[in-house]
């Protein structure tokens, strides 16, 4: 079998290659049976494998990249599910509600300023896992309608997921060893970050006017919070703490994540001598065979040419128009990052920026279309598919076309205006 694409040729293969990543993206959109996501992405893999599209050898190294990209996520679901199990997340729900005073508005711009802190300094993804349960703690405790506030943690983990190079483990991912010091990131980055935010918020609030008329309780009881809680607390605080001196110092984050991860576990297990067992049970094992599959997706895609395709495209683009060449990419991703996720977005974008030498703006522009631009739909953003499996978990769930009639309102302007700011 390993011979097939010998026999079949060279067109053959790009046929194959094509025809398996259709597949598998349309999968991973439609979720056909509704299969979980990461069996699309499994499926794909090894069909890539079992006919030879590529070596065994190069499937095991393009799964092996994302072990950074594996860590992160085990160290985030370990302290959410930590979080959650110990009432951390009830308690910070009581809080709320208690600070917005009956108004589902109020309550609206609270979740979404404590989704911009927990995307600057934890990453996006952990606002999906982490922050998701306890603002759905919080709308059950407010009967308020849930949707609204849920919408604020699957749309803010991207609009504010460049605020900082932690902000997002795609821009390790696009940059690669070649990440900003910190000042030039900010200096880059700052203004197309605030004006994504802002943006982001007047849409999204406009778009759920009518949900936030409603009024909601206003005053809840708030349990005291259990000592596994509090240690739950201090874990991701220290983890926000580590993940901005790591980065600082230009550091993979995904294994100091799960060490942190790891070490609050344990506290708290072996504070109330507990097995981990209902612990493991309880985190969403799937996302990391879906990143691992998607992995070897960009890996099949590189081999029949299309990382060399693109970075020949921008080039040329470069030399005759850079400004417009970088709004044209950055707009071009953002919709490719929905058809494909982003985390092989950002793979291809990054590769392509290895094989060419183009211009800084024009990397920066792909950057923001990579984060900004899954805000689109349910499946652009690896936060948004965590986001997804949260809510799902919690009784509620969200199609593909209902996330796009809310996307279609608030993506294009924001990443509009995130762009034009760096293109200034």
């Amino acid at each position: 079998m390993g011979h097939l694409i010998t026999a079949i040729g060279a067109n053959g293969e790009i046929a194959a290659i094509w025809t398996i990543t259709t597949c598998a993206t349309l999968g991973i959109l439609v979720r056909p049976f509704r299969w979980p996501e990461a069996v699309w992405a499994v499926a794909a893999a090894a069909l890539i494998l079992i006919f030879g599209l590529l070596p065994a050898a190069q499937v095991l190294a393009a799964v092996l990249k994302g072990t950074d990209v594996y860590l992160f996520l085990f160290g985030m679901m370990l302290l959410s599910e930590i979080a959650r199990r110990e009432g951390l997340f009830d308690w910070i729900a009581a809080l709320a509600v208690n600070a917005a005073r009956g108004s589902a508005q109020r309550l609206f711009l609270l979740v979404y300023l404590v989704g911009v802190i927990s995307t600057t300094f934890l990453s996006n993804d952990a606002t999906a896992v982490v922050l998701t349960p306890a603002v759905f703690a919080a709308a059950r405790k407010a009967k308020a309608d849930p949707l609204p506030l849920l919408f604020v943690c699957a749309f803010i983990a991207n609009a504010a997921s460049f605020v900082l190079p932690i902000s997002n483990p795609a821009n390790i991912v696009l940059y690669g060893d070649h990440t900003p010091p910190l000042l030039q990131w900010l200096l880059r980055f700052t203004l197309p970050s605030l004006l994504s935010i802002a943006t982001t918020y007047a849409m999204l609030r406009f778009n759920q006017r009518e949900a936030l008329r409603a009024p909601c309780e206003a005053r809840v009881e708030a349990a005291p919070l259990s000592g596994g809680g509090l240690a739950a607390m201090i874990g991701l605080g220290l983890t926000a703490l580590v993940l901005m001196i790591v980065s600082a110092l230009d550091m993979r984050l995904g294994l100091p994540t799960a060490i942190l991860g790891i070490a609050t576990a344990l506290v708290v297990l072996i504070r109330q001598r507990a097995s981990p067992v209902p612990l493991l049970r309880e985190v969403s094992w799937s996302v990391l065979p879906l990143v691992a599959g998607l992995f070897v997706l960009v890996e099949a895609l590189n081999r029949i040419g299309v990382v060399a395709a693109l970075a020949r495209a921008l080039e040329q683009g470069a030399r005759q128009s850079e400004a417009a060449i970088a709004a044209i990419a950055g707009g071009a991703i953002a919709v490719g990052s929905n058809v494909v996720n982003n985390l092989p977005a950002g793979l291809l974008a990054s590769s392509a920026i290895a094989d060419g030498h183009l211009p800084q703006r024009i990397i920066d522009t792909l950057l923001i279309g990579v984060d900004l631009g899954p805000n689109l739909s349910i499946t652009g953003s690896l936060a948004t598919v965590l986001w997804l499996g949260v809510i799902r978990r919690e009784g509620e769930d969200v199609g593909f076309w209902r996330f796009l009639r809310v996307g279609i309102w608030v993506m294009p302007p924001a990443l509009l205006l995130a762009i034009a700011a760096r293109l200034l």
